[in-house]
């Protein structure tokens, strides 16, 4: 039985439809929950572990709620297939059914010209940006913008996927991809079918002005307080101030 505040979570739950053509269903691999999607590195390090600069065992970042928080945010838009990588070679083994209503990628990745990043931190002349094919649209609620960008935190993986934003409550019946940069020029083997090539969050658009004010009195001593309770018990933020 789903205890009551599961029961309203689910409730007040948004939706992202994703949408594959009828001859993917089943076929191309889903984006799933960025919850369900941690690496196994996370899972496995520990909470705590010996600190030169405190002299003792002191918390990780498995302990740290605004790091797992991010990572656990929206959904992980997967790898079509295996691709593997020799040299600088991608190669892969990748049979779609024949498609009979819409035409879609046939391939898990391409390529962006060097010419598309002349003049960014990106750009070098004898390299292209590969771009990964995303099998899905993704349809928002009214008034939702989608952030896609790199999976959170995950250094480990051999690229960098670029960082956009759309406006997927209305754009929502065509493919978006994901430009990438391949940062790791020795990786030499398979990055697995599912490997996360994205994250997607969903951003409500709104207006922002951003407003500066110098602490008042009681704003000084309530930040006081707050400082000496974290100094206390580390687990003030997340039991006091934590969605």
């Amino acid at each position: 039985m789903l205890a009551q505040s599961e029961i309203s979570a689910a409730r007040s739950a948004m939706t992202l439809t994703f949408r594959c053509p009828k001859e993917l269903e089943g076929v191309a691999p889903p984006p799933a929950p960025a919850a369900a999607g941690l690496p196994d590195w996370l899972r496995t390090m520990p909470q705590r572990a010996f600190s030169s600069i405190v002299g003792g065992e002191d918390d990780t970042l498995k302990r740290c709620p605004p790091f797992i928080d991010a990572m656990t945010r929206g959904f992980l838009i997967p790898l079509i297939c295996d691709v593997r990588v020799e040299n600088g070679e991608f190669t892969w083994d990748l049979d779609l059914p024949p498609s009979e209503s819409v035409s879609f990628a046939r391939s898990p990745i391409g390529i962006h010209d060097a010419g598309q990043v002349a003049g960014t931190p990106l750009f070098h002349d004898d390299r292209v940006l590969i771009k990964f094919h995303n099998l899905w649209t993704i349809e928002a609620p009214e008034g939702y913008s989608l952030l896609f960008t790199h999976p959170v935190n995950r250094l480990d993986l051999p690229f960098t996927t670029l960082t956009g934003l759309v406006d997927c409550d209305s754009y929502h019946d065509a493919w978006i991809h994901f430009p990438a940069h391949w940062h790791d020029e020795a990786f030499s083997g398979v990055l697995p079918k599912g490997t996360p090539i994205a994250q997607c969050i969903p951003v409500k658009r709104e207006t922002w002005v951003a407003r500066t004010a110098a602490f008042t009195e009681d704003e000084a001593e309530r930040s006081r307080e707050v400082i000496r309770a974290l100094n206390r018990d580390k687990g003030v933020y997340r039991r006091q101030f934590r969605s």
